[in-house]
């Protein structure tokens, strides 16, 4: 049978629309950043380290707009997303990346650490996700995906850390019940929850480490981590419209992990 003409474009190109990524600065942000320029996108990258900012933007040119953004500050995420409609009068997709943590035995943690990672990794999510779906509903269309991990949806055992898990396990059941009800109004939340990928938050603690490496290989069912570019397809799966009838989903690209 013949593919109906420009089915693929359709699907996953994202031409005219604007898209915000927090944490563009590096690793999964900065991928899924440059695939959603790739793809036609506008890119509004969000980052505190506006030198790797502003080289990004410069590297890729038109269609990308650099906003250093401090998300655990209220008014840096009111910014950003009034600055990315400012850059056509909307919002079409929005990436929450951007997420700290770190391994501490949950007898050892600080109340300060649990608190400032769930400011930054909850609290700053729900926040842009209410700010630029605000403006998705009024538009009647919209896609926020949100990147929470295979650690959100399992014990990280025997890593212990208890504040990034719970952080994680709070965006799976947000995005969920966003998606539930924002559903009917044209307005799509899902989330990616990537298993182990070379990041500078896991580089030194697992990559960098040959007991880590041994790890990822040993429990990951592909026996290796995954590669940045492999997140890409999921990432325009859920942002464009190839996933029109998807929302309230968490999709793992883990390598199996999940699955064990």
């Amino acid at each position: 049978m013949t593919e109906p003409e420009g089915l693929v474009d359709r699907l996953f190109r994202l031409d005219g629309r604007v898209a915000v990524v927090t944490g563009a600065s590096s690793g999964l942000g900065e991928q899924f950043a440059r695939t959603l320029h790739a793809a036609g996108a506008h890119v509004v990258l969000a980052a505190r380290r506006a030198d790797r900012l502003d080289r990004l933007a410069a590297e890729l040119g038109e269609r990308a707009t650099p906003v250093v953004t401090d998300l655990s500050v209220l008014a840096d995420r009111e910014a950003l997303v009034e600055r990315a409609v400012a850059v056509d009068g909307r919002v079409d997709v929005l990436v929450n990346n951007a997420g700290i943590g770190g391994p501490v035995p949950a007898e050892a943690e600080t109340l300060d650490a649990f608190e400032q990672t769930m400011a930054v990794n909850v609290t700053a999510v729900f926040h842009l996700c209410q700010l630029a779906g605000r403006h998705m509903l009024q538009a009647g269309s919209g896609s926020i995906v949100n990147i929470s991990s295979v650690l959100g949806m399992a014990a990280s055992s025997p890593i212990k850390q208890v504040t990034y898990c719970t952080s994680k396990g709070a965006v799976v059941n947000m995005t969920r019940q966003l998606g539930c009800e924002w559903g009917r109004k044209g307005v799509r939340v899902n989330a990616i929850a990537p298993g182990w990928f070379p990041t500078e938050m896991t580089q030194a603690e697992m990559f960098d480490d040959e007991g880590g490496q041994a790890f990822i290989v040993r429990n990951t069912p592909m026996g290796r981590a995954g590669e940045l570019d492999e997140l890409s397809g999921a990432l325009l799966y859920l942002a464009g419209d190839a996933s029109t009838y998807v929302t309230g989903q968490v999709l793992a690209v883990d390598g199996g992990w999940l699955a064990r």
